[in-house]
């Protein structure tokens, strides 16, 4: 029997076969994950036009995607104990099917944080659920896949966000060009579909508190997520008001991050393999501290380019990592603890660019912006406790 035909139901102790048709599904969930979320991007201003809305206006609408995204994870961890990561992914990826062309066209604002509320719950259950699969996929395999995986979604985001604006400079409006980016999921999806887990295991709690190494875990991910998220929402004010830079030069900043991320994440399966999981977080970590720093510290606009290209490299495989030990540790079932290891990292991203921000008014930019270079020297240092 093909491998299409190995066991597809999966538990969190029994070891199961599986092959290219599971490598391939999990792969493409990833680019799923991606490509729809960074498909809204380009959409943002268009929704501020449309219900006019001012700075602070959009921000607390914007919150509505993050809320959304973590109160679905928990919830969507437990659903995939009982029902399998199939039903899970399908369902997630038809709620951002549905509600991505409502967000390009909606303008009244309750309307839009409800739709932006349910998006977000898509895009939760989408990063949970993947991340249960490819832990399981990878230990069947028995070899580092979690960086290549990861990758997709990185790859994902560059074309989702890259493919929107394209198709909005040439003149399709934000409701074509959703529509072109739903029958692209769609497509994929098809694709994944006869690779992704069913069955399910429901021994152990459905929701628990995050204790022990997944709380350790958990902690480590929300700073790297917190650097990531000082890289998009803080790189081009700190290049533009800092170093002066014209606009177009302060947008390269996250460019230059976002590639190196992506390449890095997709030759990461093979640095893993070589180096090993925990000198990949201490060197990454201190990668990536480096470039933080160099951005920082050098008042040359070009340094910052390098220093987030830096950064970049440096953080591509570590939350990589961090998934691969989440499923090797045995404290909680892991369809329980990559929810909850999940909810934390988007945390740092919601909550850390703000704490950027008061640091910022209060002392300055380049403060804010070393001590979270500090807290990277942390998870280097804490890096010998992970047992992987």
């Amino acid at each position: 029997m093909g491998d299409q035909g190995r066991m597809q139901t999966f538990s969190a102790t029994t070891p199961v076969r599986l092959g290219p048709a599971q490598h391939l599904a999990t792969r493409l969930a990833f680019f799923i994950a991606g490509f729809g979320l960074a498909a809204w991007a380009p959409l943002v201003p268009f929704v501020k036009a449309r219900a006019g809305l001012d700075d602070g206006a959009l921000g607390l609408l914007l919150l509505s995607l993050g809320v959304g995204s973590i109160v679905a994870m928990p919830l969507a961890g437990a659903l995939v104990a009982r029902l399998g990561c199939r039903l899970v992914l399908i369902v997630a990826t038809v709620l951002l099917c549905l509600t991505l062309p409502l967000l390009a066209t909606l303008s009244s604002v309750p309307l839009l944080a409800a739709a932006l509320f349910v998006f977000g719950a898509g895009v939760g259950s989408i990063d949970c659920t993947i991340n249960i699969q490819a832990v399981i996929v990878e230990r069947a395999a028995g070899r580092p896949m979690m960086s290549g995986f990861h990758g997709l979604f990185s790859l994902g985001g560059i074309l989702g966000a890259a493919g929107v604006s394209g198709l909005l400079g040439v003149g399709f409006t934000p409701l074509m060009a959703s529509v072109v980016v739903v029958a692209g999921m769609v497509l994929a999806l098809l694709a994944a579909m006869p690779g992704l887990l069913t069955g399910g295991e429901s021994s152990g709690p459905p929701f628990a508190v995050p204790h022990g190494v997944v709380l350790f875990i958990g902690i480590l991910c929300f700073i790297m997520f917190l650097a990531e998220g000082a890289a998009l929402d803080w790189s081009a004010v700190f290049l533009s008001q800092v170093r002066g830079a014209e606009p177009a030069v302060a947008g390269l900043a996250y460019a230059a991050f976002a590639a190196t991320m992506t390449a890095g994440r997709l030759a990461g399966d093979a640095i893993v393999q070589r180096l090993g999981p925990i000198r990949v977080v201490v060197w990454g970590a201190i990668c990536a501290a480096a470039g933080l720093a160099l951005a920082t510290l050098v008042p040359a606009w070009e340094a910052a380019l390098a220093g987030y290209a830096l950064l970049g490299a440096g953080c591509s495989n570590i939350v990589p990592v961090f998934f691969t030990a989440a499923g090797r540790q045995n404290v909680m079932p892991e369809s329980v603890a990559i929810p909850a290891i999940t909810t934390l990292g988007y945390a740092g991203i919601l909550v850390g660019p703000a704490a950027i921000g008061f640091v910022a008014h209060a002392a300055s930019l380049s403060v804010a912006l070393l001590i979270v270079a500090l807290l990277l020297l942390g998870v280097a240092a804490s890096a010998r406790w992970l047992r992987i």
